[in-house]
């Protein structure tokens, strides 16, 4: 237990200082008061997305809280590799936060945009299309490695594939919001990699 405790302390202190951040993006995201229809993504990949985030989430308090509890899905890894992972940590947490912010008023929790919605070309956006995506795929690889446990592997990697499969209904709404802008866009950047050449 006492080789958990600087794993824990770091998987902390990457929360607190992530939270405040999410939190006031998302706040200031709701302030417009607009209404988003969240059932055009699917019942099915609207509860399948935020039950599978809820379980992962959980997993990571507990096991924070006390490691113990996440015992039973722990693997053996290497230290260094676990060290890896929290150096990933902290690499997630700053590309979430520039994507929070070149986003700003856009960010929504569902496919359709809101009534203002204008397309972001910049920031992380520059070179991949779904960088908030990206962030649930690096942040998968970071805290499952960190914390050594392969139930959050298994949860954030359901998590990543469902929004891969939503991205597709995303992007249909992107193309008929913003027309040639938005496929010549798509051409040009990746889905959620750099495109190479």
């Amino acid at each position: 237990m006492e080789q958990e405790l600087p794993f824990r302390l770091a998987l902390l202190a990457s929360f607190v200082l992530l939270l405040p951040v999410a939190a006031c993006h998302r706040v200031k995201a709701h302030a417009t008061g607009e209404t988003l229809d969240r059932r055009q993504e699917g019942l099915f990949i609207m509860v399948a997305v935020r039950c599978s985030g809820i379980a992962g989430m959980l997993a990571f308090i507990l096991y924070v809280l006390n490691p113990a509890w996440m015992a039973w899905s722990s693997v053996p890894l290497p230290v260094w590799l676990r060290w890896i992972g929290v150096v990933l940590c902290f690499a997630w947490g700053f590309l979430l936060v520039w994507t929070f912010r070149s986003l700003g008023k856009n960010l929504t929790d569902t496919v359709v945009t809101r009534k203002d919605h204008t397309l972001v070309t910049a920031g992380p956006y520059r070179w991949i299309r779904h960088p908030l995506y990206a962030t649930v795929g690096l942040s998968t690889i970071a805290n499952s490695l960190a914390m050594a446990n392969y139930f959050v592997l298994l949860m954030g990697a359901l998590s990543f594939a469902l929004l891969a499969v939503r991205t597709r209904t995303e992007e249909r709404f992107l193309l008929a919001r913003f027309g040639e802008d938005y496929a010549s866009y798509m051409r040009n950047t990746g889905r959620f990699f750099p495109r190479l050449g």
